[in-house]
């Protein structure tokens, strides 16, 4: 018989879930404010993201002396952790591109809110099962949210392309799916500080061939400018490396619906800063259609059966996001 946590470890627990929630939220902002300043593109500023947090994670695990358990991991399972971390850089790119094109709220409502919809339809077809009621509900509330937001978000035109924004949105979705997909069975056996650090040093090294081609064309890859600096590394450090600490300390003591927050924060956190520093608006049919996307993550969250991973819930497995 399973005990609920203390109160006072789950309201912790759901405090660090939440502050990693609204950690992820600024990153869409950070890629914009990179793109005012400095002009990078979405792939230089992957490569930074994902590098600098690389960066950090070796150096606690090099600290905490788990190095051999990074290189187990990456015995065991060397195809996966090199499909993971594929997935996650590929996801990456896909979004900063969409949140330069269509927007910083546009881009992350409709990454983070179609995963969870499309890693059902997977599982019901590798099941071969039909959908059940709340994951159906939850399928159909997130594509009539993608269709209103991809109206509005044109019609706001928050971006300078909407509708390739929308697209670009759509295929991160799908990599942030692959994530969940790829990584779950390596999830549930791999320390999740090895397996977080091997992914993202992965990806990192994925990414800097796109940099180097945005390089090549002429595109900025550096900078000596102090705020553009600050914007890079808090990439990095706060919005990978922290928010995943923090999420980690979190699921130790909350449950599955819990951990949903964080993915209810992000988008929420992302749209408010986008139109409070961007001045961004999606406009009435927009809203409502973010409203849908969301509704949609809760549904599911809520009609998960009991026992679930929790980090399925969220939509994503413990060693990559956004």
């Amino acid at each position: 018989m399973t005990t609920a946590p203390a109160a006072g470890p789950a309201r912790r627990g759901l405090a660090q879930v939440c502050a990693a929630g609204v950690l992820w939220g600024t990153g869409g902002l950070a890629v914009h404010e990179l793109h005012e300043r400095e002009g990078m593109a979405s792939g230089t500023v992957s490569a930074w993201r994902m590098g600098l947090a690389a960066l950090v994670l070796v150096v606690v695990v090099l600290a905490l002396r788990q190095g051999p358990a990074v290189a187990a991991l990456a015995r065991r399972h060397p195809v996966r952790t090199a499909l993971l971390g594929a997935a996650t850089a590929a996801y990456q790119g896909l979004y900063f591109a969409a949140v330069l094109t269509a927007g910083i709220g546009v881009a992350t409502v409709v990454a983070l809110g179609l995963a969870p919809p499309l890693v059902t339809v997977v599982e019901c077809l590798r099941e071969r099962r039909a959908p059940r009621p709340g994951e159906l509900v939850a399928l159909v509330a997130a594509l009539a949210g993608l269709a209103l937001v991809t109206y509005g978000g044109s019609d706001a035109a928050a971006g300078p392309s909407p509708l390739l924004g929308v697209g670009l949105a759509v295929a991160a979705a799908v990599g942030y799916a692959a994530t969940t997909l790829v990584g779950r069975t390596v999830s549930q056996e791999a320390p999740p500080l090895a397996l977080t650090t091997l992914a993202t040093t992965v990806g990192a090294l994925l990414l800097l061939p796109w940099a180097a081609v945005e390089a090549a064309r002429g595109l900025p890859v550096a900078t000596t400018d102090p705020v553009s600096l600050t914007w890079l590394v808090w990439l990095g450090v706060a919005t990978m490396a922290l928010a995943y600490g923090l999420l980690y300390a979190g699921l130790r003591t909350t449950s599955s619906g819990t951990a949903t927050v964080a993915t209810l924060l992000e988008p929420v956190s992302a749209a408010l800063l986008a139109a409070l520093v961007a001045d961004e608006r999606l406009g009435p049919v927009g809203v409502v259609g973010g409203v849908l996307i969301l509704l949609a993550v809760a549904v599911r969250a809520v009609t998960e059966p009991r026992g679930t991973d929790p980090t399925v819930v969220l939509g994503a497995q413990p060693a990559v996001r956004r």
